[in-house]
């Protein structure tokens, strides 16, 4: 299952999703590094965390996927989302210094084809950063909250499918260690978990926080797995006024199948 533009924008719009961007737009600047004069790419849904880098980075840019559609980010201001399949960005080779999958690699249907598009696009001393659910945690488990759509993973998991894309793990951070919980207080119990807690509990922390380094030695893909998508819908960046699941429109109509001619003259009916 995947879910809607509409519904990540209105999620991060409540108190869950408030408390998942603080906890994790920390971890992000740490696992990010110093950014200043980098270009950075974000892939899924990653606008909510993007905001801080804007002045510091050189360049920023998301791009969002038309199975899911988009929205207009940053608001009053020339936009910087581009529509896309994932796995044929509309970049030049090494284009970026900096990549950041969130909401993009479990929800994807071909997730070594995103990772070797990625490989394709970030530079030779580049840094990949994948934000993924974890397989054990709560959040995982409850359709309610983005990370609990797609396809979790868990450590070794994650670390696995980035070497078979030519990536080496640096790193693999843990974030969010509280459960779900829509009430103000959960902001200030987060922030006091996870400075107490740290790696003591990372087996069922929401969040693996997976940092890679490109293998230069590797080779860029003929083929593409996953076809482009023909349909995206774009919404603006404010909060839904209505509640509940969205309505998708198909990405694309395909023709009946043509019946096949009967011939008369074959033993079986139908030309072969």
């Amino acid at each position: 299952m995947r879910p809607h533009v509409r519904d990540l924008r209105d999620f991060y719009a409540g108190t869950e999703g408030r408390l998942l961007r603080r906890v994790v737009a920390a971890r992000l600047r740490e696992a990010l590094g110093e950014v200043s004069g980098k270009r950075i790419l974000a892939i899924g849904f990653g606008t909510p965390y993007l905001r801080p880098f804007l002045d510091r980075a050189a360049a920023v840019a998301a791009v969002m996927s038309g199975r899911t559609g988009a929205i207009v980010w940053p608001r009053q201001e020339p936009c910087r989302v581009a529509i896309g399949d994932e796995t044929e960005l509309p970049f030049a080779d090494r284009a970026f210094d900096r990549v950041v999958l969130i909401h993009a690699l479990e929800l994807s249907p071909a997730p070594h084809a995103l990772l070797r598009e990625v490989w394709r696009v970030l530079a030779d001393d580049g840094r990949l950063v994948v934000v993924a659910p974890n397989r054990r945690s709560i959040w995982a488990r409850l359709d309610r909250t983005p990370f609990g759509q797609g396809h979790p993973y868990s450590r070794g998991q994650l670390n696995a499918l980035l070497r078979e894309a030519m990536f080496t793990p640096v790193a693999n951070r843990p974030a969010l260690l509280v459960p779900p919980g829509r009430s103000r207080v959960s902001l200030a119990f987060a922030r006091l978990v996870e400075a107490v807690a740290g790696n003591r509990l990372a087996g069922f922390a929401a969040i693996l926080m997976a940092s890679a380094v490109k293998e230069i030695y590797g080779v860029t893909p003929v083929g593409k797995t996953a076809p482009a998508v023909s349909f995206a819908e774009v919404v603006s960046g404010g909060p839904s006024r209505q509640s509940g699941a969205h309505p998708r429109r198909p990405s694309s109509t395909f023709p009946e199948e043509t019946p096949r001619r009967r011939r008369t003259g074959w033993p079986s009916g139908y030309r072969r």
